[in-house]
């Protein structure tokens, strides 16, 4: 029989993914999402690439009443895959309390709500800013690695939301969860049915990147060059979405499927930190198209350098990212390209 996953967050850019990777492994999804930073269509494209159709439920996991509907009309939810957040580090400095009012309270509310429906297991999207900046000598990250103060209210909400979790966990609940760390996802489904459409102005650097490739914006920041790296310029571990999206399936039959600790965590990275500058140079070299772009000053709560040690996940999880750099950013390119053709941007 089937199990099903409740999937929040699932229209989104990372959901949406992970939702097709979990249709493909076998499962039934559910998707909850507020459209607060993606779009119904979504539900489309996801049936379009699997040929299966989740179900879809508008609902803001903030709004507990209207989440227990969810869980009263599907009573045989197994899992949860909690992605629905505020995520964008610049806006989380300027408005923090409604990061910590999404991030948190819908959280609490599926911890909540699990044991009274008999769900399992949730996996939690948490990210490698829970690590703050880290000491040179702990660079690559391991999932040992002291977690120090945030950067920004958003990364506090993570380190916030890992705390409750494993409160709630030694508490005794009859819950098992996974953390998943990530670092930078980008890119797009190879069929380019599915990709990153942030409303509005994208708060991340890649759908920047692109948008200013085809003109939509007319010129990419570059916010700060000074940094303590070879070029001054921040360095992150960048991760393909679908990679990333096949790491939660694992997790998932982690969960699920075996007799594994009631709390577990991992970094879900590539284990190669590439520089802003670096990823600039390496999309034009990937696609053919330059860039108009200029060093800024630097932003409020960003990171100097950061990236993956990814032993764990590796060798634990059985899992590897295995998408080069350049066929990642062509991807992105491509789904670009695509949204131009059905005139959409």
């Amino acid at each position: 029989m089937k199990k099903t996953i409740l999937v929040t967050g699932g229209t989104g850019f990372i959901g949406s993914h992970t939702t097709v990777e979990l249709q493909n492994a076998g499962y039934n999804v559910i998707i909850v999402d507020n459209l607060s930073n993606s779009q119904a269509g979504v539900v489309d494209g996801i049936e379009e690439i699997t040929g299966v159709r989740p179900a879809f439920e508008y609902v803001d996991c903030c709004d507990k009443e209207a989440l227990e509907t969810v869980f009263s009309k599907y009573p045989d939810i197994d899992g949860i895959i909690h992605f629905a957040a505020s995520k964008a580090v610049g806006e989380s400095v300027e408005k923090p309390l409604l990061y910590y009012r999404n991030n948190i309270v819908s959280l609490v509310n599926l911890l909540e709500l699990m044991p009274e429906y008999g769900v399992k297991g949730i996996i939690f999207s948490s990210s490698c800013t829970v690590y703050g900046q880290p000491d040179s000598d702990n660079l690559p990250v391991t999932e040992n690695t002291p977690v120090k103060p945030a950067e920004s209210p958003y990364g506090n909400t993570k380190q916030i939301n890992e705390e409750i979790i494993r409160d709630y966990i030694n508490s005794g609940a009859s819950v098992k969860a996974v953390l998943l760390r990530y670092f930078n996802p980008i890119g797009s489904h190879p069929s380019c049915i599915i990709g990153e459409m942030p409303n509005g102005v994208p708060m991340n650097l890649i759908p920047y990147v692109t948008q200013t490739a085809m003109g939509i914006r007319e010129r990419l920041s570059i916010f700060g060059n000074d940094y303590n790296t070879p070029d001054g310029t921040c360095i992150r571990d960048y991760i393909y979405v679908v990679d990333l999206a096949k790491a939660h399936v694992k997790a998932m039959e982690r969960v699920l499927e075996t007799d594994s600790d009631k709390l577990e965590i991992f970094n879900v990275g590539t284990g190669h930190g590439v520089s802003t500058k670096e990823l600039v140079d390496a999309f034009e070299a990937a696609t053919g198209v330059k860039l108009n772009w200029a060093y800024a000053p630097r932003r409020s709560g960003d990171i100097e350098k950061v990236w993956a040690n990814t032993d764990k996940a590796n060798n634990v999880l059985g899992w590897k990212a295995e998408t080069s750099l350049e066929d990642t950013l062509r991807s992105a390119w491509n789904w670009q390209v695509r949204l131009r053709e059905k005139g959409i941007q």
